[in-house]
C-alpha cells in the first residue's frame, strides 16, 4: 500500500534527521546485513588470493602438501564466498518478539518439498463430504 503525500513528507523528514546523526548512522551501518555480506566477500577474496599464492609457491618449490593446502584454502574460501553471496541475496527477516521467516529449501529437494506442501494444503482444504 503506497504512502499518502503527508506520510511520505513525514518519512522524508525523519530520514533526513536520522541521516544527520553520525552515531545513529554508524549503528545502522554496523547492523546492516549488506555491510556484513560485503565484508565476508572481501575476506573470502583475500583468502582465495592467499590460497592461490600458496598453490603457486608450492608448485614452484615442488612441495605438493603446500600446493594442496593452497588449493584447499582456495576451495573453502570460494565456498564461503558463495554462501555469503546467497545469504546476502535472501536475508532472513526477523519479527520483533516473533520467529524468523520460513525459508524455502533450494534445489531438487526444494521442488519436491514445495510439491508435498501444496498437496498437504489441498488435502486439508478438501470438502468434508467427500471422505
Amino acid at each position: 500500500m503506497p504512502l499518502s503525500e503527508h506520510e511520505q513528507r513525514l518519512f522524508d523528514q525523519i530520514e533526513r534527521s536520522l541521516a544527520e546523526d553520525p552515531k545513529f548512522a554508524s549503528a545502522v551501518r554496523a547492523s546492516d546485513p549488506r555491510f556484513h555480506a560485503r565484508r565476508r566477500l572481501l575476506v573470502a577474496a583475500g583468502a582465495i588470493i592467499v590460497g592461490l599464492a600458496l598453490l603457486v609457491y608450492g608448485a614452484v618449490i615442488k612441495t605438493p602438501p603446500l600446493a594442496v593446502a593452497g588449493f584447499v584454502i582456495m576451495l573453502g574460501s570460494a565456498a564461503y564466498a558463495v554462501q555469503s553471496h546467497r545469504r546476502a541475496q535472501s536475508p532472513d527477516l526477523h519479527v520483533v518478539g516473533g520467529t524468523t521467516s520460513r525459508r524455502r529449501p533450494r534445489g531438487r529437494s526444494g521442488r519436491r518439498s514445495s510439491f508435498l506442501d501444496r498437496m498437504e494444503d489441498r488435502w486439508r482444504q478438501r470438502p468434508e463430504g467427500h471422505r
